[in-house]
């Protein structure tokens, strides 16, 4: 019964077979049949608060002047399914099936936390310095996209932060060494075969976390993944300033605004866990802050506008396309 219910609680995630099957089906559409769309699709702008959308745009693909792509090679046409990165194909060619196969792109999967020396799309990119090659689509969305309905108030759940992740990276193992067993706290390790195994706890579902009044954020890879639902919740996220991105934006993100700020070398967690447990205000505050900020995900039309436009302006600015209004590249 005991892993039934756990099983059940996992309702939260998104559905991978929905999704694999959805986008298999949705490669035997032609393509010719979207790119005689794009016109439609993109004159919805009108729907929207153009500078809303304009300070979207620009902030994913920071592109400026005309450029060029030294490759003569990774034409749409060459884009093709493979086993590795499949969700990464799907999440692209969901928007590039509008565009010409003639047009060339550069394509980086996977967690990336360098600049590329060429104007490229990626899913991750560093916050700090000049990312402008690196331009944001929203990638391996079935992942890292993820809201929850938590209905659980704030004020009755524990006076506790939970954390639960692999912990292999020296700053994730700094925090636990600090952390593990506190008493305000409720830390364990997912992965094994480490030094680090006396770490180990059972992992938690979403609805076993959101019994907490803190959720850990801890970046891993890149960005921390449990992030977004962490913020569509009524428990509030604690993290150091991120230092990567992705669609979500984290570099826009506000600290105790948005989220509890801790120190980088997590010295005040203790001082913020208890100023916010007795402070119910404005970790309320806080809360309505991020729901605020999440909900600017959830417009899917509008979502699919922005990403069209992120990929135009990359054509555009790799001198491979023209557009009629260019103010909305500037």
């Amino acid at each position: 019964m005991h892993l039934i219910f756990k099983k059940l609680s996992y309702r939260h995630k998104n559905n991978k077979f929905l999704y694999y099957s959805f986008n298999f089906i949705r490669l035997l559409f032609p393509t010719i049949f979207f790119r005689a769309r794009l016109h439609k699709k993109l004159a919805t702008i009108k729907n929207y608060d153009l500078e809303y959308i304009k300070k979207r745009v620009n902030y994913y693909n920071k592109l400026a002047g005309t450029l060029t792509l030294h490759t003569r090679k990774n034409s749409l046409s060459d884009f093709k399914l493979k086993r590795k990165f499949k969700v990464y194909f799907f999440d692209s060619q969901e928007y590039t099936r509008y565009f010409s196969a003639k047009l060339r792109i550069n394509f980086l999967f996977g967690d990336i936390t360098y600049v590329p020396e060429e104007p490229t799309i990626i899913k991750s990119r560093p916050i700090q310095g000049d990312n402008s090659n690196s331009a944001i689509l929203k990638l391996n969305k079935v992942r890292h996209f993820i809201f929850t309905n938590d209905k659980k108030e704030f004020e009755k759940k524990l006076d506790m932060l939970v954390g639960r992740g692999r912990i292999v990276r020296t700053h994730r193992v700094r925090f636990y060494e600090m952390y593990f067993g506190h008493p305000l706290c409720n830390l364990g390790q997912t992965n094994k075969g480490s030094n680090t195994d006396h770490w180990r706890k059972e992992k938690l579902t979403l609805d076993e976390q959101l019994n907490y009044k803190f959720i850990l954020c801890l970046e891993g890879n890149d960005v921390a993944s449990n992030l977004k639902w962490v913020m569509s919740s009524n428990s509030l996220a604690v993290m150091p300033k991120p230092t990567f991105e992705t669609w979500f934006m984290e570099g826009t993100l506000i600290p105790d605004y948005h989220y509890v700020s801790l120190k980088d070398d997590y010295s005040d967690l203790e001082e913020k866990l208890r100023y916010y447990i007795t402070h119910t205000d404005e970790a309320l505050k806080i809360l309505a802050n991020a729901h605020e900020y999440v909900n600017q995900f959830k417009h899917t039309k509008r979502e699919d506008l922005i990403s069209l436009l992120v990929l135009q302006k990359y054509f555009y600015k790799t001198g491979q396309l023209s557009v009629h209004d260019e103010s909305l590249f500037n």
